[in-house]
């Protein structure tokens, strides 16, 4: 059976796209249980779950490490994964990481800009471009202006359009806005970048129907999943130390289908 890309699913699927984004094997599996068409990683849960903070602390080894292992539990489905900036502003650099991760059996990847100029993505997204087709390589381009503050409040939809126009220029697949949530500043780089668009869940973002009425393609769930699974295992933990053992008991999976 040939698994189909991670372009073709986004890409020919109509409407909105949900996707909840795992961090390991066992939570990619899981993910895939629940549905999922796509597997797409969140760099937080992945450096979280090796005892590292968010932010660029994980090693290109480390990130090819733990597509193999999704890759593996998950071979049918298509996988994309998050490299941050990519570990380095060097171009060639970058490329190699993609290079393994193809190697890997990865079919998409999400890169950011970060605190960086447009310019020093952009030199990325061409590099990987010209080594990656689109037919073997989906790129996801995301820009930072919202989480980092990177524009003033009145100008922070302009300046993402315009990163978000140069990423696409360079030659990415669709363009991933995190920390956009007022329905005019979605619905006006929706309708000015040529490419799918991604946004995050956060609190206080439209609902899923007004996210397809304004164009969006694609929702992932970032760290949210991450967040709620570690914070479930601390409240369990506690009631657990406390003799309360029903909640333990109440989990919608048993040992047997975990080790399946």
């Amino acid at each position: 059976m040939t698994t189909p890309s991670f372009a073709s699913v986004i890409l020919n699927k109509p409407g909105l796209l949900c996707i909840p984004n795992a961090w390991d094997a066992a939570s990619a599996r899981r993910v895939v249980s629940a549905g999922a068409p796509l597997i797409a990683t969140t760099s937080a849960g992945v450096s979280w779950s090796l005892g590292l903070s968010d932010g660029e602390a994980l090693t290109p080894p480390q990130v090819v490490q733990r597509a193999l292992e999704i890759r593996r539990v998950c071979p049918a489905t298509p996988l994309s994964v998050d490299i941050e900036r990519g570990y380095s502003n060097s171009p060639r650099d970058v490329v190699e990481l993609v290079d393994a991760l193809v190697a890997a059996g990865v079919s998409s990847i999400n890169i950011e800009d970060g605190d960086e100029t447009a310019a020093v993505l952009a030199s990325k997204i061409a590099a990987i471009r010209s080594r990656h087709d689109r037919r073997t390589l989906f790129v996801n381009a995301r820009t930072d202006v919202y989480l980092l503050g990177l524009a003033a409040h009145e100008s922070r939809a302009s300046e993402a359009i315009s990163r978000a126009s140069i990423y696409v220029d360079a030659g990415c697949d669709g363009v991933f806005v995190p920390g956009v949530i007022d329905i005019g500043e979605i619905d006006a780089i929706a309708k000015s970048v040529a490419a799918p668009l991604n946004v995050m869940a956060l609190p206080g973002l439209p609902t899923v129907d007004e996210l397809e009425r304004l164009g969006v393609r694609r929702l992932t769930a970032g760290p949210a999943l991450a967040i709620a699974t570690y914070g479930r295992c601390e409240q369990l933990a506690g009631e657990f130390m406390s003799g309360q053992m029903g909640g333990v008991w109440a989990a919608p999976i048993d040992f047997a289908g975990m080790n399946t």
